[in-house]
């Protein structure tokens, strides 16, 4: 999600920051199966130690013989640092309103020093989901709700060397049962960029972060289970971020998903970065 990519930026430049510092971000992400997502971040610093941050996306998927879906994400955050404990709180919201979205609560207490960053996240997602009317079937809304726990963790191995770890798990109110579930895998396109991967039963990461001068590589793996289908998805991308001036950078991603829903799936992304100082605090 844009949350835990505002996050990793905050994570780069916060130690150093002064009020009025900023972030602004922005990009695109296309896959093989004809998905299609944009997406921009803003970081702001109001103090030394606490930064606001908020982001929105769009994604398309209209793979063929399959209903397109457009879907939005926004989220708002602040961020506070009170050396070395600290405390994230947020709000997001996720979906396409006519067929699933949520409304989301997101917060973070983390410990960080120079080397090390521990975070315990919690996330509560209200949903919706409206199953169309048809000729065998008069149409239903399903409201349910998920609890999502987490931890997460930064060790900044050397100068020029960081490894990345995050888990999440997620319980529903509602077990989805097999006639929705069947229903459900009907209606939603599967792609990377499908509704269907936000209704995960758990989530883990890996990624490992080298310097080379000014550039930056990131190895990533990663797994998630689908709550409605039960399936697994594993992921690996590489990102290559490089500076475009003083001010900005560029990141390229390429990665590629095996998935037991949407079978194999190659994905690449472009982003934009451009930092701006506020006055010295």
């Amino acid at each position: 999600m844009s949350w835990r990519k505002s996050i990793a930026l905050l994570l780069v430049v916060s130690n150093s920051a002064a009020a009025g510092d900023y972030v602004l971000g922005g990009g695109i992400e296309g896959d093989s199966e004809d998905g299609l997502a944009a997406s921009l971040i803003a970081d702001l610093a109001l103090s030394e130690h606490t930064w606001l941050s908020g982001s929105v996306a769009h994604s398309s998927v209209d793979p063929p013989n399959l209903p397109s879906t457009d879907t939005w994400y926004g989220d708002l955050g602040i961020d506070h640092w009170f050396d070395p404990v600290g405390v994230r709180a947020g709000a997001a919201y996720w979906g396409d309103s006519d067929i699933l979205d949520s409304n989301d609560w997101l917060a973070s207490v983390y410990w960080r020093t120079d080397a090390i960053s521990l975070s315990a996240d919690y996330e509560y997602r209200d949903f919706s989901f409206s199953l169309p009317m048809t000729n065998m079937f008069p149409g239903r809304t399903l409201n349910f709700d998920a609890n999502g726990f987490g931890l997460s963790a930064r060790f900044n191995l050397t100068d020029d060397v960081s490894l990345s770890l995050s888990g999440m798990d997620y319980d529903y109110s509602d077990n989805l049962s097999l006639a929705d579930n069947n229903r459900i895998l009907d209606l939603l396109s599967f792609s990377r960029l499908s509704l269907i991967n936000s209704l995960v039963d758990y989530s883990a990461r890996a990624a490992l972060g080298l310097n080379v001068g000014d550039q930056r590589w990131e190895f990533e793996a990663g797994t998630w289970k689908g709550e409605v289908d039960g399936g697994t998805t594993t992921s690996a991308t590489i990102r290559f971020l490089t500076p475009l001036s003083e001010a900005s950078d560029i990141e390229f991603g390429l990665g590629y998903d095996d998935s037991d829903l949407y079978g194999g799936v190659t994905f690449f992304s472009v982003y934009l970065y451009f930092y701006g100082a506020g006055e010295a605090s």
